[in-house]
This record gives C-alpha cells, sequence and structure tokens, in this order.
C-alpha cells in the first residue's frame, strides 16, 4: 500500500531525484497516452498527480496556447517540475492534492493523468471534485497499471524476493485501479459518464547501456516494491537478495536492454 502520506515524504523525493528512469519506463505508455490527449479539445489542462510533470510539459509543449496546471501532493516532485517547466509560460505546478484542491475561475475542460490517481484515501470524494471542479463539456483520460499477473516485472520480482504477491487489493497503492469494475463504480458515483477502458501493452524500461543488469539494479533499489524490501535487509540478507534479483534481471537482458512486458489501462469518461 502505497498512500498520500508516503508521496509527501520518502516516496515523492526518491522519484523526484530519479524522473529520468521513471520517464525512461513509462516511455511507451507516455506516448500512447499523448495520443489519446491529442484527440481531445482543451485549452484548460488539470493534470492529477503529475509527479515531476512529464506529461503536463509535454501537452503544454503541444498546446500553447493552453494552459496547463500540475497538481501534485510531494513537494519535492513540484519542485522538479516547475525547475524543468521554467521556459514553458503556459505551465504551472501547484502543491496540493487534487482530492480537494480548487482554484476560483479556473475549471478544467481537458482532465489527464500518468498513473496518478490510484492513491486517493476517498477515491469517489476525489473524483466527485474533480467532475464538480470541471467544466461541463470535459474529459478525463487517465492510464493506471491492470492486475499484477499482467505485468511481470512486478509479479516476478515479489516473486524473487519473497514478497507478498503485488496488486490483489482496491487499498491505495500502484494496483489500486487494476479491476475495471471497480475503477467505473468510483467514477460513476463521482458523476462521470461515458466510460471506457483501452488496454495497453507497453515495454517498462528497467535497464540499459554497457550494463544494463547494474543500471536496473541501481532502479529497483530505488524505485517501485523491491525499494523498501531492501531497504529493510543488512548485510547478507541484503547481497543474498540483490544476487538473486540480478539473476532475474540477467535473465530479461537481451543486449544492452532490460525491459519488461507491462500492462496498463488507459480510462477515459466525460463530465455528462
Amino acid at each position: 500500500m502505497t498512500n498520500i502520506t508516503d508521496w509527501q515524504a520518502q516516496v515523492g523525493r526518491t522519484w523526484a531525484d530519479n524522473y529520468q528512469l521513471t520517464d525512461r519506463s513509462f516511455a511507451g505508455l507516455t506516448e500512447r497516452l499523448l495520443q489519446r490527449v491529442t484527440e481531445r479539445v482543451g485549452d484548460a489542462v488539470l493534470d492529477i498527480g503529475c509527479g515531476a510533470g512529464e506529461l503536463a510539459l509535454a501537452i503544454a509543449r503541444n498546446r500553447p496556447g493552453a494552459r496547463v496546471v500540475g497538481v501534485d501532493v510531494s513537494s519535492d516532485l513540484i519542485d522538479a517540475a516547475r525547475r524543468r517547466g521554467a521556459q514553458l509560460g503556459n505551465a504551472e505546478f501547484v502543491l496540493a492534492d487534487a482530492a480537494t484542491w480548487r482554484e476560483p475561475g479556473f475549471a478544467p475542460d481537458l482532465l489527464v493523468s500518468r498513473h496518478g490517481v490510484m492513491f486517493f484515501d476517498d477515491p469517489v470524494a476525489a473524483f466527485g471534485n474533480l467532475h464538480d471542479s470541471a467544466s461541463a463539456d470535459a474529459e478525463l483520460v487517465f492510464s493506471c497499471f491492470r492486475n499484477a499477473s499482467e505485468n511481470p516485472w512486478a509479479a516476478g520480482m515479489a516473486r524473487v524476493l519473497e514478497l507478498p504477491p503485488a496488486g490483489g487489493s482496491t487499498a491505495p497503492g500502484p494496483f489500486a485501479f487494476a479491476d475495471p469494475q471497480h475503477v467505473e463504480d468510483i467514477l460513476s458515483a463521482a458523476g462521470w459518464q461515458g466510460i471506457a477502458f483501452e488496454p495497453v501493452d507497453f515495454a517498462y524500461v528497467a535497464g540499459v547501456g554497457d550494463d544494463p543488469v547494474a543500471d536496473a539494479l541501481a532502479f529497483f533499489r530505488r524505485i517501485g516494491p523491491a525499494a523498501p524490501a531492501l531497504r529493510a535487509l543488512d548485510g547478507a540478507a541484503r547481497d543474498a537478495a540483490e544476487a538473486r534479483l540480478a539473476e532475474w534481471l540477467e535473465g530479461h537482458r537481451s543486449g544492452n536492454l532490460i525491459a519488461f512486458g507491462a500492462a496498463a489501462w488507459i480510462v477515459t469518461a466525460c463530465h455528462d
């Protein structure tokens, strides 16, 4: 379980320090998500759980006449996004919880998120706030992981490190929105309509370069379910766990690349 408090502390700091790596791992999904965003109009864009700003900045560059606002609960991620977007006059980043945040006079007509919506403590209330603050013709486009069993980077890592199986719960966390019926129930209760799910398979890039195993191991030490598990170990126990992880990564190596199959939903909905 990963909640908002985690993002405000260690998790947010780590993702801010390593945003180049997380953007790399999600590049294939980001491309597809941007395609779906491009198909929709919108001059007032809200990026929910914007992280270090990759999606919001891409939209701002593609829509110079739009106002793009990214909202996130992590001050470290917001600082990173502001640094990255310093030269873009139509992108801004706000430290706030999208579950309750509103700006008087700002009614977004396009609401987007790349994996930033699965961590609300009360998702119905959060999506209700987003619905009520949006314009009457607003559209919603976001991505989230499908089941952990369809994401071998997560399921395999859990086996290698002898962790509890990933996913299987609707508690706040990476796989909280894996079940389409659960997500549809949330969005419907919050007032959204025309809800649709598009399955997207993409390459989750974990390591590259002359030693992609070392690169991937460094990545997973910092990001994802292995990071807290490894931090909790000391000495020989940690060495043994990292050795198993490295062997598993070697088995997924293709030349100078380590990439895993990954499975996501792109969820779309409309205001009325």
